[in-house]
């Protein structure tokens, strides 16, 4: 009798083609993205035990804007809702969408990490001119001599890559250690920490960029995330949790983790619409959260859109994105952008929110273009004083 237990790989999570897991492919992308808080292997659920309420007020204006009906009419679109204070002044799905679907924010995630940098600075408890290794003393040479600031900025070079279209890009090996993929057969499994500490210089031994340019580097943020416990004492686990609580999220926060547990804020989050209206009306109200709860730094926030960061992307004429705290900017606004598709923006002039779904169904889930015009919309919703 044969007693061989017989297995395969997990289907969702095996490496099909162009080096990308089966629910990052372009045909299964837009229902990877709304199933990828089930499809990591590893992963945390934070719920708020009282709910920021939202009402309706509805303002037809923004219906009637040329940039938001080319937006909500494209196929790759999934959800628009903007608002401000408790007020939703718009709220559209895709018909295959709706209010109760988590939707992966991808690197919407980094801008928990300037709420918790805002509160280590606000304490003096981080200095943002140190290098990294005088609080991460076991990190490689990728990252020992850049400056805090220089790592929450992107303005640093080192070995680890990630250029979407380039599908042997760094970015895509890390997919292991968050649990979006399996390794191949034979490669060990490591943890964030191992993986952050082996990068390496690009071989120029030094860390300075030169130009005016960003060079977004997901790993930073992750160091950032390392550097943030380490400092603090304090699980990340705990900061995202008390974040969480103080948003008033309806539904939760879901979190791709590494196998330790540590979690993935470099774009591991999952939100429904709404709750990601409420993380960015958080940052409107500076931090202030419901039941008299905070999170971040008021200060932190206002500093963040008069941050000198480098350039990040071109939108039109002169008109650039910039990066800074881990954040994008520009003119009066913070925001940013998810891998594929999403944007969350905060005015910090008019408070107006606008958080945006959608799906980019392009080989590289890419397309320069889409994204200009899908910011310039955000931008054109949000600068608005609403009566």
């Amino acid at each position: 009798m044969d007693n061989k237990i017989v297995d395969t790989p997990n289907p969702t999570l095996v490496t099909l083609r162009d080096n990308k897991a089966k629910w990052n492919l372009p045909e299964y992308r837009r229902t990877g993205y709304r199933t990828l808080h089930k499809i990591n292997r590893y992963g945390l659920l934070l719920r708020s035990d009282h709910v920021l309420l939202l009402d309706k007020n509805n303002k037809d204006e923004i219906d009637e804007m040329n940039s938001v009906k080319e937006m909500i009419n494209h196929k790759s679109f999934c959800s628009l809702i903007v608002g401000r204070g408790q007020e939703i002044f718009y709220e559209k799905y895709a018909k295959d969408f709706s209010d109760e679907t988590p939707h992966t924010i991808m690197s919407i995630s980094k801008m928990f990490l300037n709420l918790f940098v805002g509160e280590l600075v606000e304490k003096n408890e981080l200095q943002l001119d140190k290098p990294i290794s005088y609080y991460l003393p076991n990190i490689g040479d990728g990252y020992s001599k850049a400056t805090v600031q220089n790592a929450l900025n992107m303005n640093i070079i080192n070995a680890f890559t990630e250029d979407y279209t380039d599908s042997y890009s760094t970015s895509f090996m890390h997919e292991t250690v968050g649990g979006w993929r399996i390794p191949n057969e034979g490669e060990d499994e490591m943890y964030q920490e191992d993986f952050l500490n082996s990068i390496r210089t690009d071989g120029s031994n030094s860390v300075i960029n030169n130009s005016d340019n960003a060079f977004y580097k997901s790993a930073n943020s992750d160091v950032i995330a390392l550097l943030i416990e380490k400092l603090s004492g304090r699980k990340l686990r705990e900061w995202l949790l008390s974040s969480v609580e103080a948003m008033g999220l309806e539904d939760g926060l879901y979190m791709a983790t590494d196998r330790g547990g540590m979690p993935w804020l470099s774009g591991g989050g999952c939100l429904i619409a709404r709750d990601l209206l409420r993380m960015g009306l958080l940052f409107s109200r500076r931090g202030v959260g419901i039941r008299n709860r905070a999170a971040g730094s008021g200060k932190f926030i206002d500093d963040t859109v008069s941050e000198k960061g480098p350039k990040y992307m071109h939108l039109k004429d002169e008109k650039y994105v910039y990066y800074a705290n881990q954040t994008m900017k520009s003119n009066n606004w913070i925001g940013h952008s998810g891998y594929g598709g999403q944007f969350l923006m905060i005015n910090l002039e008019t408070n107006v929110v606008a958080s945006f779904f959608s799906v980019l169904e392009t080989e590289s889930a890419t397309d320069e273009d889409y994204k200009a015009k899908m910011i310039l919309m955000l931008e054109e919703v949000s600068s608005k004083k609403y009566s």
